[in-house]
């Protein structure tokens, strides 16, 4: 079977909101703040149940995320001691049969930011998030990247970036999106960081 390896995204710390974020979206098992995470996105989707189980038994790491689509699939694992999730992702890689170099590089397909968020909208939103709640009068930064996988790390950046709250986060699919509000300022750090993140990997 020939697969294709999306994404490939080491963090070597999770930040608060992201960390809350996948514990609260989860079906596994809960990472904490500070832990070190591996998001692995494959195609097809069915081959991720074969990586999970090369992660689980070469190491000590936990699952949190795994997303089995047709077309794609998604795995996060996540450990305290990050040698422990780096050898996971040696074992994937080497179950695989690819070298990490192989990883289809992220792009930005889209980034908007939308100032002074009326209420209406706002209430849309917000019927529709996993995360923080989106006050009316803030910034919303919404940004799609392909593969999906990689806008993790684009939201990981951005919390280490700016005092923003995590709205939403879908890092499955044909692309993955994420939405992030705050001041006008805050915002508009945390895009940069987030673009900035993606635009380097993609080199």
């Amino acid at each position: 079977m020939s697969v294709t390896l999306r994404g490939y995204v080491f963090l070597d710390s999770l930040q608060p909101q992201l960390a809350a974020f996948t514990g609260t979206t989860c079906r596994g098992f809960l990472p904490l703040a500070g832990e070190s995470s591996l998001w692995v996105e494959t195609a097809p989707g069915m081959i991720i149940n074969r990586v999970t189980d090369v992660a689980l038994k070469a190491t000590r790491c936990a699952p949190a995320v795994q997303v089995v689509e047709r077309a794609f699939g998604l795995l996060e694992i996540h450990h305290q001691d990050k040698g422990e999730v780096l050898s996971a992702g040696d074992a994937i890689l080497n179950y695989l049969g690819v070298k990490r170099e192989a990883v289809v590089k992220p792009k930005v397909v889209s980034s908007q930011i939308i100032r002074a968020v009326e209420p209406y909208q706002a209430q849309i939103i917000n019927r529709d998030r996993q995360g923080m709640m989106l006050i009316p009068g803030q910034s919303l930064f919404i940004l799609e990247t392909e593969p999906a996988a990689w806008v993790v790390i684009a939201a990981n950046e951005a919390e280490k970036a700016a005092n923003v709250n995590l709205i939403n986060l879908r890092p499955f699919g044909a692309f993955g999106r994420l939405w992030m509000a705050g001041t006008e300022s805050e915002i508009d750090s945390a895009r940069d960081a987030a673009i900035s993140v993606i635009e380097s990997l993609a080199r």
